[in-house]
């Protein structure tokens, strides 16, 4: 041996040296625990070494037996220093590193996304602007046919219903590529609206919008890739508050076109779908360049940021993904995703929230010209609503990251919905307001700030409550599918027969928004049973790891595993 050897102080671990290499994105890294030990064999190999190397240059010649006495007597009178079974791997990065790559996260991802969404609500929603501007008599046969435009909307959310399935090749396809190409495909299909001779090729457009838009439903299970899971409710409300903000935006342009198309050649509708829909075409060539496949391959994250975007995800993708669901197979998770009471709880707020959320913004400018005010008029007053759910939404998703709960603001925000809609309801029949009432016109905002929060804190609290990547990619693909039946009804609640207060539309949505607050108290209180049951799992397991650990003379490690998010 070489004396040298004395001298050789013990490996230390580095942030940097607890990495293999950074490729690729979720890379199984090796436990801390089997490097620590590692680490401890090769000290006392050295300790070893160094022993055997005096005893050869003084001349000793020692039997084993000695030798071990000697180690012995001699490890007992050092001063015993406890090292960590684990090295906390908050330690890997600073705070400081963590704050900077979720900042680039947010201003170069996910606000890029929000205005992606932007277009493509604002090319399915503004055919209710484009009705009340002419569209709707210029269509129609004659004689002309009730239902048109009723199936005219039914048509996109069929298309998007049946290939819900591509939002699970967010996996499989590059995101940059699928993303450039969904959205180059409805900003065709939304432009060509412009041209429509008759509803047939009307909805045959809308059939080809629904199945470009179908696979961009994705994006919330996208953003988990780069946020945790106490994050992703603030950054699902920058996205889909992009839904509300569209609809704004949507009336607003509107507006603006009719005052200046009063003396075009072109048709006011004809302009209003050819000017908000081609921007989506010129949109998709960004998004190729911008949009990251992982946290890897984001151009604008430095080689130590993407480490640190890896790690700080890597602790809570190791309690997510349990023994059980670790060991288990893709198609096992799925299975388990599809069949978990959990998924189809929320699955099932989706489907009645989406009666309220995908019927108003296409036919609140009806239902307000049916109020007594003109077209124009109309237009203006659609707006201030959204603009209000906007701004609330993402004050509402803030609040619900920093306390970790869902469950709570869903249900005060589906009751305030559903007082809403039950004012509008009862407006004739029991208040006696009149058509034009302004009471009639406030109680639009609390319907639409309701479901617009609900459908923001769902979607998260969908992917925060299923272990791993694939049991969240299977959960919100059966939300999405189950969800989307709710606007194929939604499409048929507001009839011109029942103009002009459309009570049972109202009705419906009253009572859809009182069963979203049923349903998301039964499943927080179910999942609070869950984490009462794993709770106790857990504590029974560490005392017998403790015992355990009393016997072999090492400290227990208390690894806590997943909880749902209440």
């Amino acid at each position: 041996m070489n004396s040298g050897s004395s001298t050789t102080s013990p490996p230390r671990m580095t942030p940097d040296s607890s990495e293999s290499s950074d490729s690729g994105y979720g890379e199984k890294e090796h436990g801390y625990d089997d490097q620590e030990e590692g680490y401890e064999l090769q000290d006392r190999r050295r300790a070893r070494g160094r022993h055997d190397d005096v005893d050869e240059e003084k001349g000793y010649g020692q039997s084993d037996d000695e030798e071990e006495s000697d180690e012995y007597l001699h490890l007992q009178h050092q001063p015993q220093t406890p090292k960590p079974r684990t090295r906390p791997k908050k330690e890997l990065y600073t705070p400081e590193e963590e704050r900077a790559v979720v900042k680039k996260f947010d201003r170069r991802l996910v606000i890029f996304v929000s205005l992606l969404y932007l277009l493509a609500f604002l090319d399915r929603s503004n055919i209710g602007n484009a009705r009340i501007a002419g569209m709707d008599e210029d269509l129609q046969p004659d004689p002309p046919r009730d239902g048109w435009y009723e199936w005219a909307l039914t048509a996109f959310y069929i298309a998007y219903i049946v290939f819900e399935w591509m939002s699970l090749l967010w996996r499989i396809i590059p995101a940059h590529i699928y993303v450039a190409v969904l959205v180059f495909s409805w900003g065709v299909a939304a432009s060509l609206q412009a041209v429509a001779v008759n509803y047939p090729m009307l909805i045959f457009l809308r059939t080809l919008l629904g199945i470009g838009e179908a696979g961009f439903t994705g994006v919330p299970f996208y953003l988990s890739f780069f946020f945790k899971r106490h994050e992703l409710a603030f950054r699902t409300a920058i996205f889909i508050s992009a839904a509300p903000l569209a609809t704004s935006f949507a009336s607003s342009l509107a507006w603006v076109i009719l005052k200046l198309a009063a003396g075009s050649p072109i048709a006011p509708w004809r302009l209003l779908f050819l000017i908000e829909g081609f921007p989506s075409i010129l949109v998709a060539g960004l998004a190729w360049h911008i949009i990251p496949d992982s946290p890897q391959t984001a151009h604008y994250l430095t080689t130590r940021e993407k480490k640190v975007a890896r790690l700080r995800l890597q602790a809570e993708k190791e309690a997510s993904a349990t023994p059980d669901t670790a060991e288990k197979s893709n198609l096992h998770n799925i299975f388990a995703a599809l069949t978990d009471p959990v998924a189809w709880g929320t699955s099932l707020i989706i489907f009645f929230t989406n009666l309220a959320f995908s019927s108003l913004p296409v036919f609140l400018p009806t239902i307000l010209r049916a109020m007594g005010h003109d077209s124009i008029t109309s237009q203006a007053l659609a707006a201030p609503p959204y603009l209000a759910s906007f701004l609330i939404v993402l004050a509402t998703a803030h609040v619900s990251d920093s306390i970790r709960s869902r469950g709570a603001l869903i249900i005060f925000h589906a009751l305030f919905s559903m007082a809403g809609y039950t004012v509008l309801a009862f407006s004739n029949s029991i208040l006696h307001l009149d058509a034009g009432s302004r009471l009639r016109y406030l109680a639009v905002y609390p319907a639409a700030i309701g479901f617009f929060n609900v459908v923001v804190l769902t979607i998260a609290w969908n992917i925060n409550n299923q272990k791993g990547t694939t049991r969240q990619g299977a959960g919100f693909a059966l939300m999405q599918v189950v969800g989307q039946v709710g606007p194929v009804i939604a499409t048929r609640l507001y009839p011109d027969r029942e103009a002009p207060f459309y009570t049972n539309g109202m009705k419906v949505c009253a009572g859809a928004m009182g069963i979203v607050a049923v349903l998301a108290m039964g499943l927080r209180w179910y999942m609070r049973r869950l984490n009462e049951r794993m709770d106790r799992e857990e504590q029974e397991q560490g005392r017998d790891q403790e015992g355990e650990a009393l016997v072999a003379g090492t400290r227990g490690v208390k690894k806590e595993g997943f909880r749902y998010m209440l």
